[in-house]
């Protein structure tokens, strides 16, 4: 009934419009037909979101020509029009991903972007439909081949929704024509969630704020499309969508990725996953004086916070913790890719060599540099390449089993916790000014209690916690050491995330 009554809204608006009004709407559908070659049901929707659109302007006072010049059918370009006829194979890291899923365990992370205003669900949506078209690896969908998935094109509507679950929350890639990312708004907020064989942190925030981007020029906005934002009416670049692991792969020394098991937090582990998402709020400029401080990067700094963090969380004393940190594979190569592009540092101390923050930061200093240099970050992707390739014509129903055994019991055991930066991030003119800050999520897995993630923008410096248990020691003993450090915070979460 409700979309009956929107349609004859819409419907009622139009037949109060003065003769040349109502001409100008009927020829806009009319192109606007011509550009959506799709099922009649996603043709339909794609329909009634421009007619929603084009109320809320007629409901805020913009000029109709104004509203169809903003809406205009052309920025579809032709990607609604033409066959869904392209594929993709994964990149080497991605690979790992969809082989070792279960209902209850997929690599998902969110971004999310704070506005000065709350969101208009009706814009977004057509930022969304009128921004995917630049993204055309991400307009995809999971699919089974023989002896790998691979990513298939997939022309449909893409809706934006209201927030309803947890942050992360599982992505049903197994349906026919099933997503692999979400758009998402509360409030002020927008956010988008990716399943991790999609892209990484770097391709899924050009993503983010191309899309923001679009919907601000939809609210008569103008920003520039520079600093990560993208011409969405510009072609796509074959080289934003290229393997690079198999580009940059050499065929000298190679490392693995098992490691011994590590120490795990205490609590007892939460059904709902994450059971909570925890933000730091704090000025950037303090961080960063703290670290400077101590000679540090803000990096290693909360990594050794975290260190310390970890152990006032578990009731043994004996074993070893491990803090993976993600790294960007775009610092070491030319790489212009949104795909997947990035591995990790394994940093390490016994419980025993935990004692204060100044005196193991000179340690997790010394292991981020090794871990991170070049000649270890090549080792890892020829590694991650040569594994690849050595099963590559074993069977998908015989890897899949094994990649979730090996997975479950050998990969999330490797590692205590993880910390991924994503550093200062820029916005452009335009933007900037509506902007309040951001946020990084990354979804929690099978053991780790916690997950840890950072993003700084216009001065404002997040750093959020995922839980997989309602246990408060690791996030109160970070409070009180950004305490002790005189950093002020700002403790926030959803109320959609709270238990």
């Amino acid at each position: 009934m409700a979309k009956k009554r929107l349609t004859n809204e819409f419907a009622r608006y139009v037949e109060q419009l003065r003769e040349p009004e109502r001409e100008s709407v009927e020829t806009f559908f009319r192109v606007l037909d011509q550009h959506l070659r799709l099922s009649r049901e996603w043709k339909r929707q794609i329909v009634r979101d421009f007619e929603n659109a084009l109320l809320w302007y007629h409901w805020h006072e913009v000029p109709l020509s104004r509203a169809l010049e903003l809406l205009s059918p052309e920025k579809l370009g032709g990607f609604y029009s033409r066959p869904a006829d392209d594929w993709f194979p994964l990149d080497a890291a991605a690979k790992v991903y969809p082989l070792s899923m279960s209902h209850k365990q997929m690599a998902v992370f969110r971004l999310s972007l704070y506005l000065d205003a709350d969101v208009v669900p009706e814009l977004l949506q057509m930022a969304l439909t009128f921004t995917i078209k630049r993204f055309p690896f991400f307009a995809t969908t999971i699919k089974n081949g023989v002896f790998w998935h691979y990513i298939d094109a997939a022309k449909r509507r893409f809706p934006v929704e209201p927030e309803a679950t947890v942050p992360c929350a599982d992505i049903n890639v197994s349906m026919t024509g099933s997503k692999s990312f979400r758009v998402l708004y509360y409030k002020n907020r927008v956010s988008c969630e990716f399943f991790h064989i999609l892209t990484d942190g770097t391709g899924g925030m050009v993503f983010l704020k191309s899309l923001t981007a679009e919907y601000l020029r939809l609210l008569g906005g103008e920003v520039k499309c520079e600093k990560g934002v993208l011409d969405i009416g510009a072609l796509p670049d074959a080289s934003e969508s290229a393997d690079d692991f198999s580009k940059y792969v050499s065929g000298k020394k190679s490392s693995g990725f098992v490691d011994k098991p590590a120490m795990q937090m205490g609590g007892r582990l939460a059904k709902v996953k994450p059971c909570q998402v925890i933000h730091f709020d704090m000025a950037a400029e303090e961080l960063h004086s703290a670290a400077k401080a101590r000679g540090a990067s803000v990096t290693a700094l909360v990594t050794a916070m975290m260190f310390i963090a970890c152990k006032a969380a578990m009731d043994r004393q004996h074993g070893t913790v491990h803090i993976q940190v993600p790294a960007n594979m775009r610092r070491y190569f030319e790489s212009k890719t949104l795909r997947n592009f990035s591995l990790y540092a394994n940093i390490h101390l016994t419980l025993e060599e935990i004692t204060t923050v100044e005196e193991i930061l000179p340690r997790v200093t010394e292991q981020l540099k090794a871990g991170l240099a070049f000649e270890k970050m090549q080792e890892m992707m020829n590694g991650a390449v040569k594994l690849v390739r050595s099963v590559r014509l074993v069977p998908l129903f015989i890897k899949c089993p094994v990649a979730r055994v090996v997975y479950g019991f050998l990969g999330d055991r490797a590692f205590t916790t993880t910390l991924s930066n994503l550093g200062v991030v820029e916005v452009p003119e335009g933007m900037a000014e509506h902007v309040r800050k951001m946020d990084f999520v990354l979804g929690t897995v099978a053991l780790a209690r916690a997950a840890v993630s950072m993003v700084t923008v216009n001065g404002v410096a997040t750093l959020s916690i995922a839980k997989l248990t309602t246990d408060p020691s690791f996030e109160e003993r970070m409070r009180r050491l950004f305490a002790e450090m005189g950093i002020q915070i700002r403790i926030s979460g959803s109320e959609l995330y709270g238990f």
